[in-house]
């Protein structure tokens, strides 16, 4: 983090990030002082309104970051901002988002967690667009000219009042996580009762060290008093994520049921003393290790792998069966994981994998309609990219006849008609003999 007496002082020239969270109420003018390096800049935990009109000036900025600050209009200066493509007002109080606050090259937008009702036509217009998140809006229909949208992978509009899913929507060549949780549509599906989860008292947990946080929860190593086992607890946030609300997600975890490569639930926590939502869960031996890093500023919706990640053919085959026999699952309980990525899957060296993070996870009906089958193709897309990431990193031992066959079915998973993608069951059956 920066400072603003660095800034003032002239001490940041030539950067080309600036990352600045100190009670801002205006924007400290010094910064265009670093108008011909600054690519990023970031004022997200201020307590910004508006943006100065001349913010083009920053003629090299790419990504602009101001989540947490008072603003109640997306800044129409931002239209002007020739090379800005990354745009994130996470948690403001913005309900108005102009037309022309939008940049030409446009690609990664993110209004999480704010007052929209509505969204300008002109958003669609935006042909690079391949990333949107919306969550936590009062959005009851998206504009029809996302359909324009050839390039939009993954839209997030969970916790909103849409009563149904359009078609255009479901038919988007390149979308590949989908995340509608908390929308009427989704709460009018009937969702298998989860009375069988059995309550297990806060007090008969001990809890030790912090495992890992994420945005919708934190997770901690504890001991189950009763039986002196080790278990993992996840103690769920309140607030609205990126993917929508985690109680949402606690939800899903719970419906989806046993199976050899989900994470098992012991059970929910009842009687916290502050009433916080929780859920133990089976500790993860640690042999296992995320399959992939987040996707970065640049690669955008694509997962970062560790140069060094290889795989033998065995160790892929087994966690593409693995992930797939997973998939069909959640599909056939009326699930889908909505974030079907590589750094949400632990796996170790016997190709061993579990598919975690149902924080976009959403209830879909379990009859076979067109919306359903819908729903369930464009993870199958998700399936596909992570199978191609696979093949990539696979050592040299897979046979010629084997590579064409998995070739082939990345494609297939991948093909811009949804519909003729196939199902996760017919992705089993061409695994299975390989």
């Amino acid at each position: 983090m920066n400072t603003l007496a660095q800034l003032k002082a002239g001490q940041l020239a030539g950067i080309t990030r600036l990352d600045l969270s100190c009670g801002l109420t205006e924007f400290p003018r010094e910064i265009f002082e670093l108008a011909d390096s600054l690519e990023i800049l970031n004022l997200s935990g201020n307590a910004l309104r508006s943006l100065p009109d001349d913010l083009h000036r920053l003629a090299h900025l790419r990504v602009l970051f101001c989540s947490d600050n008072a603003f109640t209009e997306l800044p129409e200066c931002l239209g002007q901002c020739a090379k800005l493509s990354m745009i994130g007002f996470k948690a403001n109080q913005i309900s108005h988002v102009p037309a022309a606050a939008l940049p030409p090259l446009l690609r990664w937008l993110i209004l999480t967690d704010n007052c929209i009702s509505q969204l300008p036509d002109a958003l669609g217009e935006r042909p690079l667009l391949q990333k949107l998140m919306l969550a936590g809006n009062q959005l009851a229909h998206l504009p029809e000219s996302l359909a324009q949208c050839k390039n939009l992978e993954l839209i997030r509009i969970a916790s909103n009042r849409l009563t149904h899913l359009p078609q255009w929507l479901l038919a988007l060549p390149s979308l590949t996580w989908l995340a509608y949780a908390g929308n009427p549509v989704e709460m009018a599906v009937d969702v298998a009762a989860d009375d069988a989860t059995p309550d297990i008292p806060w007090a008969q947990l001990e809890l030790a060290e912090v495992l890992g946080e994420g945005a919708s929860g934190v997770i901690r190593k504890a001991v189950w008093k009763p039986s002196a086992k080790a278990v993992a607890v996840k103690l769920y946030k309140g607030t609205i994520t990126s993917d929508g609300s985690p109680l949402h997600e606690m939800q899903a975890c719970i419906a989806a049921g046993l199976h050899p490569n989900l994470i098992k639930v012991e059970g929910r926590v009842v009687g916290h003393p502050d009433d916080q939502a929780a859920l133990v869960m089976d500790l993860i031996a640690p042999s296992y290790r995320n399959l992939a890093g987040l996707p970065s500023l640049a690669s955008c919706s694509r997962d970062v792998y560790h140069p060094a990640t290889r795989f033998s053919a065995e160790v892929a085959l087994r966690m593409a069966r693995g992930i797939a026999s997973v998939a069909a699952h959640l599909h056939r309980h009326g699930i889908t994981h909505g974030d079907l990525y590589g750094h949400n899957i632990l796996w170790n060296a016997a190709g061993d994998c579990l598919l975690g993070d149902f924080g976009a996870a959403s209830f879909h009906a379990t009859a076979d309609t067109l919306e359903t089958k819908a729903l369930q193709r464009i993870e199958v897309r998700a399936f596909g990219v992570l199978l191609g990431e696979l093949l990539e990193r696979v050592d040299g031992e897979l046979s010629e006849d084997k590579r064409q066959a998995l070739e082939g079915l990345h494609e297939r998973c991948c093909q811009p008609e949804v519909l003729a993608r196939p199902g996760f069951s017919e992705i089993e059956a061409t695994l299975q003999p390989l």
